[in-house]
């Protein structure tokens, strides 16, 4: 059952957010869920991102989360101008932490303009901010990038992983059709202390990895699409000290609403999915979220 769009936050994010689908309709945010019982966080969204027409200001989006029980997030960066962005909003609202990095499909265009090792640098010194917790989003992605734009994506993964061993920061995968490349390139460089598959994308085998290696796996919407039975597979025998939550927002919403905007307040359709996939009580595994979340990142409090 959902609640209805009655509190303010949701007002605001709803005001003007309609945005047009493939077929030319106008789509809108979906309902609010039911409160979680237990708070858990958005372990990767991108507030940045405009939501239909009118963008989604930080305290609405944020508010609006809270209401059912998501309690902060982990505002992620994919270049530089969103990395900087990351760093302003860790500032400004203190239930968020920030990640800052180069998109694997980004690294190749700066490398293209002879700005790779600048755009580098800096995403280090933003890195120094102390709520900027991961390096991330940083990988792999061999779907959109190809040919020649392959080796810059790999160096400038060789490069994130360096700078977050160097600055005992987490770092945040993104790994897309690239699954036994990625463990080759963490192993062959030296993982970090602690290493976060965001929208895990991969099946059982790639969970059994993450279990051996105490890499974080962290669930979106996606586990509850039709066609996603690896990654039901994959949280069956995920080890549930490993297991995170997030919303990849404004992409990926899960089912019903697939196709429609995503933000951090859906986090609670996909917790619920995941309770339900491993039989486990909600409570208790929003709780374990929670931990593995700051276990992940360190206190939103600090």
């Amino acid at each position: 059952m959902c609640n209805p769009l009655t509190p303010d936050a949701y007002r605001t994010i709803h005001a003007g957010s309609d945005v047009s689908g493939a077929s030319g309709r106008r789509q809108e945010f979906p309902p609010a869920p039911e409160p979680l019982p237990v708070p858990v966080v958005d372990n990767h969204t991108h507030l940045d991102y405009p939501d239909g027409k009118a963008p989604v200001g930080l305290k609405a989006a944020l508010d609006a989360a809270a209401a059912v029980g998501v309690q902060g997030a982990v505002q992620v960066g994919c270049d530089l101008a969103s990395s900087r962005f990351t760093v302003q909003a860790v500032e400004q609202d203190e239930r968020l932490l920030g990640a800052v990095a180069l998109h694997p499909n980004d690294a190749p265009r700066y490398a293209a303009r002879g700005e790779l090792e600048d755009a580098l640098g800096e995403i280090e010194r933003l890195a120094g901010h102390p709520r900027i917790r991961a390096i991330g989003e940083t990988g792999l992605d061999f779907f959109r990038t190809k040919g020649e734009g392959l080796a810059h994506q790999k160096y400038s993964f060789r490069r994130h992983i360096d700078i977050a061993k160097r600055l005992d920061l987490t770092l945040q995968i993104h790994d897309r059709d690239a699954h036994s490349e990625v463990v080759q390139v963490l192993r062959e460089e030296g993982a970090p202390e602690r290493v976060v598959f965001h929208c895990f994308s991969g099946d059982e085998e790639l969970a059994k990895i993450c279990n051996r290696e105490g890499w974080w796996m962290s669930f979106a919407g996606t586990l509850t699409f039709k066609n996603a039975s690896n990654l039901r597979a994959a949280l069956a025998v995920a080890d549930p000290g490993l297991v995170l939550v997030e919303t990849d927002a404004p992409f990926l919403t899960p089912h019903p609403y697939r196709g429609r905007p995503n933000a951090s307040y859906m986090v609670p359709y996909t917790v619920r999915a995941m309770a339900e996939l491993t039989s486990t009580d909600l409570g208790r595994l929003c709780a374990g979220i929670s931990e593995n979340t700051v276990r992940a990142y360190g206190s939103w409090a600090a």
